[in-house]
């Protein structure tokens, strides 16, 4: 069986997935090379967002009545 060659077409990629492809290789060199405990975590967590964009994260409406920094 014969397979038709592959144009340049077939090295298209939408523009959507090239943006997040380069902004999980940012947060994986940032992640390498930070000294910080804690900003190693939020880069992960950040990378975690970036490369699963239907995560469930929390709304403003999943905490009705909330304020920052809470009453006074």
């Amino acid at each position: 069986m014969r397979t038709q060659p592959r144009t340049i077409a077939a090295l298209d990629v939408p523009t959507a997935v090239v943006e997040q492809q380069l902004a999980a290789d940012v947060l994986r060199r940032a992640r390498a090379a930070t000294h910080s405990p804690s900003d190693a975590l939020a880069y992960s967590l950040d990378l975690y967002l970036v490369t699963h964009p239907d995560a469930p994260v929390s709304t403003d409406a999943d905490y009705p009545g909330w304020t920052a920094g809470g009453t006074r």
